[in-house]
């Protein structure tokens, strides 16, 4: 997926989120997505690349840093809670150029940011959670 596409599907599908604002407090280029004042998603350009900040679980971000080109260390994050991600190629299918591994796809992106979302919501007060975080979006209670 191309960087664009990368962050309309994710800012299509967090601002259904119940509570969720956006805001811009590191100027007008930093589209910054809260829900209940908490962070959970920022998009902005790196170096003339689309990408954005999600926050994650730390084992399941050394995994997807390792398994994905397109998802590297939160940047200007915690490193160890935070991926940037940002998309790749030019065709459904197509990475970079020599890349190997796997290619970012809608499912993916759409996990991710629910996982996001999630994260952030589980670390409120009970009596402020918009939605329960461990079922919210089809999510196992588990």
């Amino acid at each position: 997926m191309d960087p664009d596409t990368v962050l309309t599907l994710a800012h299509d599908q967090a601002i259904q989120y119940p509570s969720v604002e956006i805001e811009h407090p590191f100027g007008p280029e930093y589209d910054v997505f809260k829900v209940r004042g908490k962070m959970f998603m920022m998009h902005f350009d790196l170096r003339g690349v689309p990408s954005m900040n999600l926050k994650i679980d730390p084992p399941d971000g050394e995994v997807l840093r390792d398994a994905y080109e397109e998802i590297t260390p939160g940047y200007h994050m915690n490193k160890k809670h935070w991926i940037t991600v940002a998309g790749a190629g030019t065709a459904e299918g197509e990475g970079p150029e020599g890349a190997t591994g796997n290619i970012l796809d809608a499912d993916l992106l759409h996990d991710l940011v629910l996982e996001s979302y999630c994260l952030v919501v589980a670390k409120l007060p009970k009596k402020d959670r918009p939605v329960d975080p461990r079922t919210f979006g089809g999510r196992d209670a588990t």
